[in-house]
Formats: structure tokens, sequence, C-alpha cells
């Protein structure tokens, strides 16, 4: 007996993460993620934590003088992350 109710693996994984609500969490993941080869590894270092809260990245850093200086370069860099996430993941950073 064969069943006709076949779809592809990826298809399907996509449904479940679409009717959870988990594809924004997964964009996240893939933007935090990307945070070291988007911002290089000196700055990686530097970097105590991060995370994502209403499309607002919330960046933890271990430097004032660095701190001061990102914040110059926010869109630059938030147009770099999401570009590389693929899409529109976040709107805004707040350096801490």
């Amino acid at each position: 007996m064969s069943t006709h109710n076949e779809e592809p693996l990826g298809d399907v994984i996509r449904q479940l993460l679409k009717v959870y609500s988990w594809e924004s969490k997964l964009e996240e993941v893939k933007l935090i993620n990307s945070w070291p080869k988007v911002m290089g590894k000196m700055i990686q270092n530097k970097t105590l934590d991060l995370h994502i809260e209403k499309k607002v990245l919330f960046v933890h850093l271990d430097s004032d003088a660095l701190k001061h200086e990102l914040s110059f370069a926010k869109s630059l860099i938030i147009k770099n992350l999401n570009q590389e996430a693929g899409k529109e993941v976040i709107n805004e950073i707040v350096f801490r």
C-alpha cells in the first residue's frame, strides 16, 4: 500500500517553523551567529553578550570606548547584519 502524502523534508520543516512561530527566533539566532563574521575578531572578543528583543539588538561590550565608536556606525552595522541574515531581523542596536 502506498501513500501519496509525501513532501520534501525541507518543506515540512519550514511549515513547522511557521506554524509554531519559530521562524523569527531562527532568524535572530542566524543574525547573532553572524556577529563575529560581520564585526571581526577584535570586536567579537570585546563582546560579552548579544540578544534581540522586538527587533532591537542589545550588545554588551567590555569597553566604553568601543561602545562610543560603534555608536557612530549603528546604521551600517544594522545594514550589514541584516544583509548577512538575508532579511530585516533588527532595526535598532543598543550598546551597553
